[in-house]
């Protein structure tokens, strides 16, 4: 450990010296003690230098994140604007942020956060006051000191008299249940523990079911997590008398297993999957007792869940023949595929629906921006719901008694704002604006197509200031995601904004492996076909430097989660094409991301080493862990993890960090920066994400040569 703090220092200082001067300089990282582990795939043989990294526990990776996490705020606090973009972005993130309302019972709630508070408060009034009278139902800002334990979830009974909410403590997927009398707010029970991947849903007000794992044995933040397990808590009863509903089996094993009961609290609605996409149905008739679970459909080729029913009909959401989906209704006597009758058809853009009032609003992705349409329950058409402008528009979901909706609706220079929409009429008002401080006036966004390697054409939207000069001269920051059917459609980021006012370009390309072009434009990104997905960012990054936005020396790329595995492919592909590289809580050791907590359900997306040669081959061909080279200067690298993550664990990170830091050449820094006390980025505090951000933007300005703001 000393000699670890000790050469942290000795870097410090020499980059004291040097930052100020706006320098190259010589980085002198931490070392990283290398060991002799060897795995075998199919009689190959892959060394793995950094394993013992993975373990979370150990001293030695305790005091190496401390001694990295040292190199890396030295060099960050030398940075001469860094505390200026801190301050510029605490002012713009400090405005009042309040969600839409919703009733429960006899009150109306709504989230709502000061400006700078670490986690928005849940207030409530009664459903015949006003908002003015509104007082604290639960305020997460008490939970623990420093802001860390959040609220994760909030289910109520169907007449609001009792609440289970879920908390996370340290960003973690772990949570805790506890139930409350709504009314009075005492707790009503013991707390539930050791929940994961969960919702509460009611049954009546009897119990819930909720979802989770066996605890691992070693360490909960890393160890593989297989068996997805639903259970049925009854009131008053302890959790370890709780009945295993579905996922007993070990034959039936299921990562994911989730279970709802309708509105009309008839039916249970079991989901079960094996990775990520395409999934098992199973329903029970919850007014006969001891009734079986019957199949509404037994294969994966699908991804299915059911939207509503009307008495015994049901209406299903599904891909299956329709890559772009459609709702479909039958009866639940008899719910198979082949009694399947079309509700809303398949079109040519992606569907996304929901119920409210009555009605079905059907959300389609056009180009990766929204169209939404409202059918009646007999599936006809009643109108085009008018939206504020070009965008992205979320939230058409109410209770089958209400007369009225409130939807969200934001692009990448437009805050996001809520309005009301009259169900019946389609009038809509504004009913929430946040006042920001920003001028969407003096920014524009546009829709570009370009051409991928293999000549597919990818949309990509670009914003920045109007007027922007296209020199080959502008800071540029492009993002991307790519991956798990997952749909990047216009949103307004407020630590974005630091960026664009400060000259930025900012660019997000819709990659195939997503969702915006349906299920054929995911799997074009998925397993062997993975590298698309790559070339589709990299493309991306040529079309700016060609069509003179920026150059490859004032260009960063940025993404996380299966996004940071993008960064981290795409910068040891081509690291002459990027200036800086910002992998997030990213995908990075692609040989073993299926052996941590749930890593093995991403299979879909991946494939995993131990699938085929020709499987292994692949990843191991892109695996940016295993594809860092000696002699080769990689671009300025901040990589950014917590050490709370559970979901990819920041093994994946160190073990990139390290490889790097070990074969960098040239003068381009590679640090890490390792948040404490937060997981994968749900939940984390206000102060946090500010930190962090500040941090990013810095060392990206700094990286790109800018001496000042």
């Amino acid at each position: 450990m000393k000699n670890y703090l000790m050469l942290a220092i000795t870097a410090s200082v020499l980059m004291a010296c040097s930052i100020d001067k706006q320098e190259p300089q010589t980085m002198l990282y931490p070392e990283t003690r290398m060991d002799e582990t060897v795995d075998t795939y199919f009689d190959r043989e892959v060394k793995d230098p950094y394993r013992w990294l993975e373990d979370d526990r150990s001293e030695e990776t305790e005091a190496w994140v401390k001694a990295q996490n040292k190199v890396t705020f030295d060099y960050l606090s030398k940075i001469p604007y860094r505390e200026q973009l801190e301050k510029r972005l605490t002012e713009i993130w400090n405005y009042e942020k309040v969600s839409a309302p919703f009733k429960r019972g006899d009150y109306t709630y709504f989230y709502k956060n000061d400006g700078l508070q670490n986690q928005s408060v849940l207030y409530r009034y009664p459903n015949d006051g006003n908002i003015e009278n509104a007082k604290v139902f639960l305020n997460p800002n008490e939970f623990s000191k420093d802001g860390t334990t959040s609220l994760a979830g909030l289910s109520f009974t169907k007449d609001g008299k009792t609440a289970a909410y879920s908390i996370s403590e340290g960003g973690s997927d772990w949570r805790k249940i506890i139930v409350i009398d709504a009314e009075t707010r005492t707790q009503k029970e013991d707390t539930l523990v050791d929940v994961k991947f969960s919702g509460v849903s009611w049954f009546k007000d009897e119990g819930f079911y909720y979802s989770s794992y066996d605890k691992p044995e070693g360490s909960e933040l890393s160890a593989k997590t297989d068996q997805h397990k639903l259970y049925y808590h009854k009131l008053g009863t302890p959790q370890k008398e709780d009945p295993v509903i579905y996922g007993a089996l070990p034959e039936e094993k299921h990562r994911y297993v989730g279970g709802s009961v309708t509105e009309d609290n008839r039916y249970l609605i079991i989901s079960a999957s094996k990775s990520t996409s395409g999934n098992r149905l199973f329903i029970k008739d919850l007014t006969q007792k001891d009734a079986d679970l019957v199949a509404v459909i037994t294969h994966y080729d699908n991804d299915v869940y059911v939207l509503d029913n009307e008495e015994d009909k049901l209406f299903l959401v599904t891909d299956l023949d329709a890559p772009n989906k459609k709702v479909v209704q039958v009866s639940a006597n008899n719910p198979t595929p082949e009694n399947w009758v079309d509700f809303i058809p398949e079109t040519e853009h992606v569907l996304s629906p929901s119920t409210a009032g009555g009605y079905f609003f059907a959300n389609y992705i056009v180009d990766a921006v929204s169209q939404v349409k409202q059918f009646d329950k007999q599936g006809k058409l009643v109108r085009t719901v008018e939206l504020p402008g070009v965008g992205s528009a979320g939230g058409f979901g109410a209770k089958d008694e209400e007369t009225e909706l409130y939807f969200s609706f934001t692009n990448y220079t437009t805050p996001g704002s809520i309005y009301k929409y009259e169900i019946e009429s389609g009038n809509s008002e504004l009913y929430i604006q946040p006042e920001i401080d920003f001028n969407p006036e003096a920014y524009e966004s546009k829709q570009v197509f370009y051409t991928s390697k293999d000549g597919t054409k990818v949309p990509m939207i670009i914003t920045h200031k109007k007027g922007v000069e296209l020199n080959g001269k502008n800071l540029t920051m492009l993002y991307g995601y790519g991956g798990f059917n997952i749909s990047l459609t216009p949103s307004f980021s407020t630590a974005n904004v630091a960026w664009l006012e400060n000259g930025g370009v900012y660019a997000v390309a819709n990659l195939r492996g997503g969702g915006e072009y349906g299920k054929d434009w995911h799997n074009a990104g998925t397993k062997m076909k993975k590298q698309n997905v790559f070339d589709d960012f990299i493309a991306a990054a040529e079309f700016l430097i060609d069509e003179k936005y920026t150059s490859s020396e004032k260009l960063a790329i940025r993404g996380g989660s299966n996004g940071g595995l993008l960064v981290g492919a795409c910068m040891t592909q081509r690291p002459e094409l990027f200036q800086v590289a910002l992998p997030a809580v990213g995908v990075l050791d692609m040989l073993r991301y299926h052996t941590f907590t749930s890593g093995a359900g991403w299979a879909y997306d991946y494939g995993t080493s131990a699938d085929s040669p020709e499987m292994f081959e692949y990843l191991l061909n892109y695996s940016p862990v295993h594809n860092v080279k000696e002699d080769v200067e990689y671009p300025a690298t901040l990589v950014t993890t917590g050490d709370h993550d559970d979901r990819v664990v920041p093994a994946h990170s160190f073990k990139f960090a390290a490889a790097l830091q070990s074969k960098q050449t040239g003068n381009n820094p590679t640090l890490i920066r390792i948040e404490t006390d937060a997981g994968h980025g749900a939940g984390k505090p206000t102060s946090k994400i500010i930190e962090e951000y500040a941090d990013i933007f810095a060392f990206t300005f700094y990286n790109m040569g800018v001496e000042k703001l």
